[in-house]
């Protein structure tokens, strides 16, 4: 098989194709770092991990050969983890020159159980400092690229994730999502990302977003994504957040029926100030193909008011106090972050405070919400992605915005903590991918994810790929 039908397949193929003995992971590892050399100029991965990939790989294949080995279910698939997320014995910088010689002495829960269920890990890919903003780009290693258009950014602030997935640079990717960083940059590179339920997956240790932030799947199927979440979803000890196990083989579910369920279609939500005319329309008539999948759908306008304030209070505070005992070194901090870091640090605590009561008085329009309506439906990011060098959007539509625009359907449900996934749903007239969110009551990630297997099988995505 040669390397480039090795790069572009699923991971549940290339597990299939490895039992089999049809396809060697010493093969396949090699086939996706001939790649990302070949492509380092996306800047996707900021460290790899060849020597320790090839020498996974080469076990995995030993493993293969000796009889009654227990071989899990992502056996020598390779898989790239954010450079947020810890690590053992490989470089974690959380995007900032601060950290850039930090190296681990431990996994986090997602990695460690990656690598039990036998997955490759092939490196770290890009993200900006404490993944502070919706573009990649950090002064210790600059800007990674969206593989649609090399002059536009793959969002972020799991970007590199993004790029690698959408660019064949391994199938399976771990993001983190704090108010929107797995579903913007997923929508922007057209592939699938999914924000499970707060603590499904377990964190540790929690970062500067810590109440807000979620590990998940990034990936070009749904399936793959499921995959992960078996593997992934789970206690930890270490996570007093982290929710009871589920007895679900989120595989399986996929193939479950829709019919009856009540989903609500929403381009405002109350507060998103405005929407691309491509995005929109693309969104919509995703919304639409719902219908013939046996959902009810209905507009909706839910005129919620925004939670923007509590989420930005909340968020940022948390970046501050990390980045508080390094305001001495100004240099290593972004230009961009550094006013709001001060700002962050200037308030009085009560702020913080306040923005907790907020934010729990804020969940009761969600919480009523979904007691008519099963799923909600949204674009996912209003605008198109970024050209490089734009820190975030100023105009949308002809509509002048403030910051907050760019994110404006994904940050709410990061305060809710609520599943939402997305989904490529079209591309603009310039070949540039759109997404679809969709978002699910607290805890039912089974129903997001069939939501989500339904519509690709309804409208493929998986063989459209960037040039």
């Amino acid at each position: 098989m040669n390397r480039d039908t090795l790069c572009w397949m699923s991971a549940a193929d290339l597990a299939a194709a490895i039992r089999k003995k049809k396809v060697s992971p010493v093969e396949v590892v090699e086939a996706v770092l001939t790649r990302i050399q070949d492509l380092k100029d996306l800047n996707a991965y900021v460290t790899v991990d060849a020597e320790g990939a090839r020498r996974a790989a080469r076990e995995a294949e030993r493993a293969l050969m000796t009889r009654g080995a227990r071989l899990g279910p992502l056996h020598g698939v390779p898989f790239s983890v954010k450079d947020l997320v810890l690590t053992k014995g490989l470089r974690t910088t959380f995007g900032t020159p601060l950290y850039r010689d930090h190296v681990p002495s431990e996994d986090a829960p997602i990695v460690l159980r990656m690598k039990a269920a036998g997955a490759i890990l092939i490196g770290k890919t890009n993200t900006p400092t404490f993944g502070w903003i919706g573009i990649t780009d950090n002064l210790l290693f600059g800007v990674t690229r969206n593989p649609w258009d090399a002059g536009r950014t793959p969002g972020g602030s799991s970007g590199g994730a993004g790029a690698a997935v959408a660019a064949g640079l391994a199938p399976l990717a771990i993001g983190t999502d704090g108010g929107g960083s797995i579903r913007k940059p997923a929508a922007w590179c057209g592939i699938f990302g999914l924000k499970p339920s707060y603590g499904r997956i377990p964190v540790y240790p929690h970062g500067a977003a810590w109440s807000l932030s979620h590990a998940g799947p990034m990936t070009r199927t749904v399936r793959d994504a499921a995959l992960m979440l078996n593997v992934c979803a789970g206690p930890d000890e270490r996570d007093q957040y982290s929710l009871p196990a589920a007895s679900v083989d989120y595989v399986k579910a996929l193939g479950g029926s829709l019919g009856g369920l009540r989903v609500a279609y929403s381009d405002t939500l109350g507060f998103a100030p405005a929407v691309d005319p491509e995005v929109r329309a693309a969104t919509r008539r995703a919304a639409r193909a719902f219908r013939e999948l046996g959902c009810r759908v209905e507009a909706a306008d839910p005129k919620w008011p925004s939670p923007y304030e509590c989420w930005r209070t909340t968020f940022y505070g948390g970046i501050a106090a990390r980045l508080a005992p390094y305001l001495d070194r100004r240099a290593e901090i972004d230009p961009e972050l550094r006013p709001i870091v001060e700002e962050a640090l200037a308030a009085p605590p009560t702020k913080y405070i306040q923005a907790w009561f907020d934010r729990l008085a804020w969940w009761q329009h969600a919480r009523a919400f979904f007691e008519t309506y099963d799923l909600l439906l949204s674009p996912t990011v209003a605008c198109l992605p970024l050209r490089v060098g734009e820190p975030w959007v100023t105009e949308i539509g002809g509509v002048k915005v403030g910051r907050e625009a760019g994110s404006a359907f994904t940050f709410a449900f990061n305060l809710t903590g609520q599943p939402a996934a997305t989904v490529p749903c079209g591309l603009t007239r310039d070949g540039l991918p759109i997404g679809l969110q969709i978002v699910g009551r607290r805890f039912d990630d089974v129903t997001v994810l069939r939501a989500s297997a339904a519509f690709e099988a309804a409208r493929p995505w998986a063989d459209r790929r960037p040039s």
